[in-house]
């Protein structure tokens, strides 16, 4: 059997995966805090038939090797700052630099996310759009009348019959050294592993964490143009590799027809 034949294969499998990743960076195009993921390859081991250069320099110049064709071996995040976009709401955020907003779990573990979009519960808590409670915790009291979030994270409330604004708590974001390496879990949400490392606490506005817009979201950093423009390429790829397997076909039909 050609080798050509299984190489190609390869390769259609690896644009597939390709194409796969460019749907789902579309389909969350208007996804709140959402980063774009792009899909890194590698070749494949190399069959070595004959080596390049010698000890007695009578071996040829050059190498004969003959690859095996091509594999996805990561998606990699793109964590550049998305457009930022005004909303009037008091409790949306949007982190204007490099850190994140850590969430509790029910489990209790933390997750991070780049998406601000909060809201209050029934007793004040202020949570995500899924009910994960903001970390560390601010309770809103019923009776304010209005929440002011500064760029250092202080969250302060002006109560009835107050002259001045009562400060609630303060906000911490989370940045992390590789954030490529978190791991996606849907629901606008990431977890820390050992590829990302340890996230570095602090308030917005210390250790070049950024800051917190408030009144503001962060809108996806997919570029459609960009996308499109990787869909057409992935998919000539994928083109091509069936050409080959096509031409693998007509020479296999025209070995087996040189007894006739």
């Amino acid at each position: 059997m050609l080798r050509a034949l299984r190489t190609a294969a390869l390769g259609m499998s690896a644009q597939q995966m390709s194409v796969d990743n460019t749907a789902n960076n579309l389909a969350n195009a208007n996804t709140t805090g959402f980063k774009r993921n792009r899909v890194a390859f590698q070749d494949l081991l190399y069959q070595r038939v004959r080596a390049a250069g010698g000890e007695d320099g009578a071996a040829p110049p050059a190498r004969l090797q003959m690859g095996h064709g091509a594999i996805a071996v990561a998606t990699v995040g793109t964590f550049t700052q998305g457009g930022l976009t005004e909303t009037g709401n008091a409790l949306d955020m949007a982190v204007n630099g490099s850190g994140f907003f850590a969430v509790q779990m029910p489990d209790g573990s933390r997750a991070y996310t780049r998406d601000g979009a909060f809201t209050l519960t029934a007793e004040g808590l202020i949570v995500t759009q899924s009910g994960f409670t903001l970390d560390p915790g601010i309770e809103v009291p019923p009776d304010s009348l209005e929440l002011q979030i500064q760029p250092d994270g202080t969250v302060r409330a002006l109560l009835p019959g107050e002259p001045e604004p009562t400060e609630l708590g303060q906000l911490e974001l989370a940045r992390f050294q590789n954030p490529a390496g978190l791991r996606n879990m849907g629901g606008n949400l990431f977890a820390e592993t050992e590829g990302s490392g340890t996230p570095v606490v602090a308030p917005p506005g210390q250790d070049g964490i950024g800051t917190v817009q408030q009144g503001l979201l962060e809108a996806s950093n997919v570029d459609v143009v960009q996308e499109m423009v990787d869909l057409i390429a992935s998919q000539r790829a994928y083109e091509l590799n069936s050409k080959m397997v096509q031409a693998g076909e007509e020479m296999l039909q025209i070995a087996n027809g040189v007894k006739r």
